[in-house]
């Protein structure tokens, strides 16, 4: 199976999307879009900003688990990753986003 972006479209009637590695796992999951071209430009920002210097910040949540988020330059949070048990496979999910996320085509599930 090839790295592949899958739009989505959310219960309340809003868009998102997630960045499937090669492996089918789901590597990055956006924010919600209310418009299906506002997910659109969400996956053009992931594209660009995944290859940008400074763009990831891996982080530990609460229950001491770690996971990144990826920023657009302003600052915002364009997407962001699953749980991981370690600091290293956090750091393996932004590689896998760093190589996948570029050239992923998209399947609309919507």
């Amino acid at each position: 199976m090839a790295a592949k972006y899958h739009l989505k479209k959310a219960s309340d009637g809003q868009f998102y999307f997630n960045l499937h590695a090669s492996n089918g796992e789901i590597v990055l999951t956006s924010e919600l879009y209310k418009a299906k071209a506002s997910a659109h430009q969400g996956i053009d920002s992931v594209r660009s900003n995944s290859q940008r210097e400074g763009a990831f910040e891996v982080k530990i949540a609460s229950n001491g688990k770690h996971y990144f988020v990826l920023k657009a330059t302003n600052g915002q949070v364009v997407g962001q990753s699953q749980m991981y048990a370690s600091k290293a496979s956090a750091d393996a999910g932004v590689a896998a986003v760093k190589r996948y996320a570029p050239d992923a085509p998209i399947s609309d599930d919507t």
